[in-house]
């Protein structure tokens, strides 16, 4: 899998210079430059085809669109993975949290109800098998 992100990013690279080559080229703009001007137009068109050709490789890849976000606003795309962890962890332990809050909640009500109704919380605790009824 990895050679075929290897493949993509080398023809990526090999268009992103032939794009800066063309921009010279057209800013120093000479008659007798009309040739160079084309075998660069020529391999933008092939550069095209080859991360076309890439493309076909890799079409089972999805790539969640809040990453193209973080490439437009300048942002490294890789803290988009860092900060989705976080989040991740962060609502995990909120998660754990609640869970903790209501196991307290259950042993605090099944106390106070054993206190009132302690018939009714014996059979309770029979039949979910905690504590055999007295």
């Amino acid at each position: 899998m990895a050679e075929k992100f290897d493949s993509l990013e080398e023809h990526l690279e090999k268009f992103v210079e032939n794009i800066r080559q063309l921009g010279i080229i057209v800013s120093d703009f000479q008659p007798s430059s009309q040739t160079g001007l084309n075998q660069k137009l020529n391999f933008m068109v092939t550069g095209l085809q080859d991360i076309d050709k890439c493309r076909q490789q890799l079409h089972d890849i999805s790539v969640p669109l809040e990453v193209f976000e973080y490439i437009d606003q300048g942002r490294n795309p890789q803290l988009y993975t860092k900060e989705c962890l976080e989040r991740a962890l962060a609502k995990n332990e909120q998660v754990k949290g609640k869970i903790d809050t209501m196991k307290k909640f259950k042993s605090l009500l099944i106390q106070e109800l054993a206190k009132v109704f302690p018939e009714d919380m014996a059979k309770y605790k029979a039949i979910r098998g905690e504590d055999p009824p007295p």
